[in-house]
């Protein structure tokens, strides 16, 4: 396969050329060399304009007003990336909209099942995949039309021309208005340096694949990009290694639940030192002590719109998946967790504000303390917000009023 690829290219321009086979004598069209840039702008605007449609330029390098000069219409190339793109959005927001909010509802803070924010960014890299694969995909096997070579230029003496120093331009003969001799006649008037016919293949149907596309070829790129990624790999360690410096990974450092030589308990993660206060930090003075000692906190909170809602956020997020969204103990984990007690009962009710605040800040039996998760301030404001659901539950006649 190594040797099949390596003649290949050998004999590109030779006369055993795998792109070059026997032409017909059917004209496949009329092209004509020019020598600048001007020129072959002049002759695209001529051929444009007098109502030929299927004829192409090449050039060796782009030249700019090509586009306006042949009338060319915008690519239906971003169509197809629109397609795809819009396809790949609607695949992860689907996916994501099964898995989360019919097939595995999971509670996370209280949020809704499926919750389009946190969906966005799975959403924004499957469109952008998608989009990307598309647009490469289309372009070869649509547009370019690879892997196969069957054009009757690619073994011309114009595209030659065209690949080096020239500036051609071709009319195919399948164009309503293909007149060889008319087409001759307006390229030499144009100034053309050499004006020429290009021949059909004698097998119209022959397809030449590419030797890029072949099994062997690609095998060959793999094995190359492989070979290369594992002796840089190893050859930048080494560098790496023998300098005074390491990987920032390699570091006098001890990571969590390691065991530590430097302590004598052998310990690495350490306990605050007794006594001690970060900075800004005012710790609970009634840390795991029973309720009955904090009757007399006071929530300092006014009682107003902004602290209600504040309240009913905190709460929704952090305590309606347990207690219910009118804390009636009417969980919202469908049985994934036990019930708690309902924050309607007598005893809650002749509760003190100090002491929900301190439920909340210290847990009681299976509720963990949520002093890390909810703020001071946000505490007292879910305390407001349960006083107001209590009152809308166990409203008096003087309530209506």
């Amino acid at each position: 396969m190594i040797k099949k690829i390596v003649n290949i290219f050998k004999k590109v321009n030779e006369d055993q050329n795998p792109w070059k086979d026997e032409k017909s004598d059917k004209v496949y069209a009329v092209a004509a060399l020019f020598n600048t840039p001007d020129e072959i702008i002049h002759a695209a605007e001529k051929v444009s304009n007098s109502g030929y449609n299927d004829f192409d330029v090449n050039t060796p390098y782009p030249v700019h007003g090509m586009d306006d000069a042949m009338k060319l219409k915008p690519t239906r190339l971003g169509w197809f990336s629109f397609a795809l793109g819009l396809t790949g959005t609607l695949t992860a927001l689907g996916m994501i909209f099964y898995m989360n909010g019919i097939d595995y509802n999971n509670i996370i803070g209280g949020k809704p099942f499926f919750n389009f924010p946190s969906s966005v960014p799975v959403t924004f890299a499957l469109t952008i995949l998608f989009t990307g694969l598309t647009t490469v995909g289309v372009l070869i096997a649509l547009f370019s039309k690879l892997p196969w070579l069957n054009n009757p230029l690619l073994d011309s003496e114009y595209s030659k021309a065209t690949s080096q120093d020239k500036f051609g331009i071709y009319i195919k003969s399948t164009d309503s208005k293909f007149n060889q001799s008319e087409i001759e006649t307006m390229f030499s008037s144009l100034g053309s340096s050499a004006v020429s016919l290009i021949y059909d293949s004698k097998v119209n149907e022959k397809k030449i694949k590419t030797p890029i596309f072949e099994t062997g070829f690609i095998k060959i790129l793999i094995g190359v990009g492989v070979g290369t990624a594992v002796i840089t790999y190893f050859t930048l360690n080494w560098v790496i290694f023998q300098m005074p410096f390491d990987w920032m990974v390699i570091q006098p450092k001890v990571l969590p639940q390691e065991k530590s030589k430097i302590f004598a308990d052998g310990f690495g993660m350490r306990e605050p030192v007794p006594g001690t206060v970060a900075r800004g930090f005012m710790p609970y003075e009634y840390k795991g002590m029973p309720d009955s000692l904090v009757k007399l906190l006071a929530n300092p909170l006014p009682v107003n719109e902004k602290t209600l809602l504040t309240g009913q956020k905190r709460y929704d997020t952090y305590c309606s998946p347990c207690h219910g969204n009118y804390g009636k103990g009417d969980s919202r984990l469908r049985g994934q967790f036990p019930n708690p007690p309902t924050l309607m009962s007598e005893k809650v009710l002749n509760w003190t504000d100090g002491n929900i605040y301190h439920i909340i800040t210290n847990g009681q039996n299976v509720m963990a303390s949520y002093a890390k998760q909810i703020s001071r301030d946000d505490r007292w404001a879910i305390v407001h917000y349960i006083r107001a659901l209590q009152r809308s539950q166990n409203a008096k006649d003087s309530d209506l009023n």
